[in-house]
């Protein structure tokens, strides 16, 4: 199999989650302030490159943003929210593994590149992982855990969609080149940026 600086994207990968783990470890509440700087980024990524139909996506950030600062990471326990990323970070992953590999039927017009065996193979694997981290960590597996489980991957993929929507609208392969290997901060926190709406919204419940 052939990936474009394969390398680079690696590196680059254990390098966001190294610098996750010790923003977690060192205060499990700065991790927000990451975040933030992550929202940021997104934000010029948005003002420099995309030239057409600006304000939708600066509309789409903000309204992200807005449910991201109502959790409360005083409240919120490290072990849910790494829950949460697992879910996101493996769905992300794997889709876009399985779909490079074995990937031969598109899922839409909207992102070419998008097929229906990485999105199936991203949702198998990443239900599997996070049923073994439940398993692993103690977390009660009853019918609520399954639908959120449920509801985050569809929101990751949605996110994808969305943000390859805007991309597609303004003739761009990649959001920017602030990431050697991965393009830019919007493509790779895609996922999050709408998942993250229903994390917060579980923290309320």
């Amino acid at each position: 199999m052939v990936y474009n600086n394969f390398l680079l994207r690696l590196l680059f990968s254990g390098f966001f989650i190294s610098v996750y783990c010790i923003f977690a470890y060192v205060n499990f509440k700065y991790v927000q302030y990451l975040i933030f700087l992550i929202y940021i980024l997104i934000f010029i990524e948005i003002y420099l490159y995309f030239k057409l139909f600006k304000l939708l996506p600066i509309f789409y950030l903000f309204i992200s943003f807005v449910f991201f600062i109502t959790i409360d990471f005083d409240k919120v326990i490290l072990l849910n929210f790494n829950f949460f990323i697992l879910i996101v970070i493996s769905f992300d992953i794997f889709s876009y593994i399985i779909g490079k590999n074995f990937g031969k039927n598109n899922f839409t017009k909207i992102s070419p590149k998008k097929t229906y065996e990485g999105l199936l193979g991203g949702f198998l694997i990443s239900f599997f992982l996070s049923i073994l981290f439940a398993f692993i960590f103690e977390i009660t597996v009853n019918i609520e855990l399954i639908f959120y489980i449920l509801l985050i991957i569809l929101c990751a993929f949605t996110g994808d969609i969305i943000e390859s929507y805007f991309k597609r609208k303004n003739d761009l392969k990649n959001s920017s080149k602030f990431i050697p290997g991965h393009g830019g901060v919007f493509d790779r926190f895609d996922s999050f940026l709408f998942s993250i709406i229903i994390y917060s919204i579980s923290t309320i419940y």
